[in-house]
């Protein structure tokens, strides 16, 4: 699959005149808690020549294909993902910690590192993960039998959740990270779920655990009650540096 991801790499670029800027894993296999059969979650960021951005029309800024088995691969324009970014879009600081970097050019996360606290909206970001955790409480773990993949999902944007309500600050993509902030009384069935989830498919499913569906729902409870307290620190240089940013990547991109 590494060969086969940087063969694809090389062809997008090939094929649409693009220079990608940086790709990297975003699902579980990122999140740390893949099942054997899951498929790789390539998302990468890519650019024009600058003569792309010199028109009076602004072109297509995604590139999506279709998924199989095995890959799924999509991308954002530069500028896209830079506005983004500016308007604090959680998946998007996802895949800049993500801990499998598939290719990066011109130290593309490295410049963009500082500029992260002062871009992220704390009431954007909690909003993002309880609108995932909400799903998972209403909708993917209602019955006594639910999808294991399901329940982890729930309980990432939980801990996510809470580590902005507590932390006030971007938080971490990786699951054992976030595990920090997990309540001692849950740390044996969250150990047992976890190595039952790395032998088992993407469809298993496995009975309702019962000490996690009352913590789901109080930290839901919890999460829409601050949002409507946090602060938002955020810089006001931001908009202002990724412009400039901007402007430097488009130019060193088409020199190197």
């Amino acid at each position: 699959m590494q060969t086969r991801i940087q063969t694809a790499l090389r062809q997008l670029e090939t094929t649409h005149g693009i220079r990608i800027l940086y790709a990297c894993e975003s699902g579980s296999r990122a999140w740390g808690f893949p099942s054997p059969d899951s498929d790789y979650d390539v998302r990468f960021i890519y650019c024009h020549a600058p003569a792309w951005y010199l028109t009076l029309d602004e072109g297509p800024d995604t590139l999506n294909f279709p998924v199989d088995d095995e890959l799924d691969l999509a991308g954002w324009e530069l500028r896209k993902a830079l506005r983004l970014l500016r308007g604090s879009n959680a998946s998007l600081f996802e895949w800049l910690q993500s801990p499998i970097v598939y290719h990066e050019a011109l130290d593309f996360r490295a410049r963009l590192a500082p500029l992260l606290p002062g871009a992220f909206n704390l009431k954007a970001g909690l909003h993002h993960y309880l609108g995932q955790l909400r799903r998972g409480v209403e909708e993917d773990l209602t019955g006594d039998d639910v999808r294991l993949k399901r329940l982890f999902y729930a309980l990432r944007s939980a801990l996510a959740a809470r580590w902005i309500r507590e932390r006030h600050s971007v938080p971490a993509m990786e699951f054992a990270l976030l595990r920090e902030l997990l309540p001692a009384a849950l740390e044996t069935e969250v150990a047992a779920l976890l190595a039952a989830k790395a032998s088992a498919n993407e469809k298993t499913r496995v009975r309702q655990p019962a000490v996690l569906p009352n913590f789901l729902q109080e930290e839901l409870a919890a999460g829409q009650a601050a949002r409507e307290i946090l602060p938002v620190p955020r810089s006001t240089s931001a908009a202002g540096e990724l412009d400039a940013l901007f402007r430097a990547l488009l130019a060193e991109a088409s020199t190197k």
